[in-house]
Formats: structure tokens, sequence, C-alpha cells
């Protein structure tokens, strides 16, 4: 399977406080949402994220695996500067430490969020299950029941697919992946067709 990116409009938020100093809190999983992706709506289903593996995840922007983590989840232990939570029948949450003292781009990007100039948020995920229904009309719906591993989440300046290069990247390999799991399903329902007509004529001889 290939690599998916999803983005999403919810909430961003750029926080300070005594105890966690500057940080950044937001949902960028969110479960039971249907989605129009073009030539299909697709739903996260409720509990999709148990069992995935989260054992190393990145905070960056715009999905720009050439920069710097301004954050990590490594076990979502206590020191991880990314502290990630699923929370049934919603999704997933994170709050980012953001080191603005030391580092350039988590002051801007704190800056850009506070002022609302950033208020989308995006993950990149590979999917371990799926389903199709109405996979013979012209605009199918796939729920995806159970992701096999996340490897980061972003904060993104357009969270529309189109709006970027980068985003549009992300659209074309998610569309490559799903139209490749629907043709799986397709074959699998011919396949089951051919064995059943099968069985019928060899009962009629």
């Amino acid at each position: 399977m290939k690599k998916e990116i999803r983005a999403f409009s919810f909430e961003v938020r750029a926080e300070q406080n005594e105890e966690h100093g500057t940080y950044l809190t937001g949902q960028p999983i969110v479960y039971n949402e249907r989605t129009d992706l073009g030539w299909y709506d697709e739903i996260i289903a409720d509990g999709a994220l148990d069992g995935t593996d989260l054992r190393d995840v990145r905070f960056l922007i715009n999905h720009n695996t050439d920069m710097i983590p301004l954050a990590r989840s490594r076990n979502n232990n206590a020191n991880s500067t990314m502290q990630l939570q699923v929370i049934p029948s919603a999704g997933m949450a994170i709050r980012v430490d953001l080191d603005t003292d030391n580092n350039t781009d988590a002051r801007s990007l704190y800056s850009a969020v506070n002022r609302g100039d950033i208020s989308g948020m995006s993950f990149m995920f590979v999917v371990a299950e799926d389903k199709w229904d109405d996979i013979d009309t012209e605009h199918p719906t796939r729920t995806i029941l159970k992701f096999a591993k996340v490897f980061e989440v972003s904060a993104v300046t357009f969270p529309a697919y189109e709006a970027t290069s980068i985003q549009a990247r992300g659209l074309a390999d998610a569309l490559d992946s799903a139209k490749a799991s629907l043709d799986s399903v397709k074959a699998e329902r011919r396949e089951i067709e051919r064995k059943k007509q099968k069985i019928r004529i060899l009962m009629e001889v």
C-alpha cells in the first residue's frame, strides 16, 4: 500500500502557559466524517487507530520531510515533544511542544497559528484495512477500518488538497492507492461470481 495524505480544516490552536511553555493543540484525524475526494467519498471509521503503529511520529509543516521536525513522538512517552491521544469515537488529538526560543521555524509557525494564518492539520498514513460500498456507482464510498501506520502529522497552509503542489501530490497518491484497493475488491467479486457460475454448471451436469 502507498502512503496517503489527508488534510482537514479542523482547528489547530497556539497556546502558552508556565507549565507547558509554547505549544500547539489540534486534531489531525477525525472519525465518522464523510469527505468527498472527487470520484469517491471517504470515511474514517470509529476505532481505525486501534492497534496502529504510532511508535515514531514526526510533526512537520506542509509534509516537508526535508525540514528538521518541529516535534516528535517516540512511543508517546512523557519525554516526547509531541503527545498523541487517541480518543474513542473522536479520532486523534495532539499537543506539540514548540521550541520557539531556539527554532525560527517553530517561532514562525506559532505566530502564524496564533494569528489564524494557519488553521488546518494533515497526516500521512498507510491503510491496513478498508471496505467499499456502492462500488458499481459513479461515486462509491470507501471506509478506512484500520490504519497500519501514521508517519507524521503536519500543520498545513491550505487544508484543501487542490490548493498546493504538496497537497496535490498527496491527493494523487491517495487516489492511486484508493483505486488499487477498489480494483482489488472488484477482482475478488468477479472471482466469486466465476466460482459460483462454475458450481452451477457442475450441478446441472
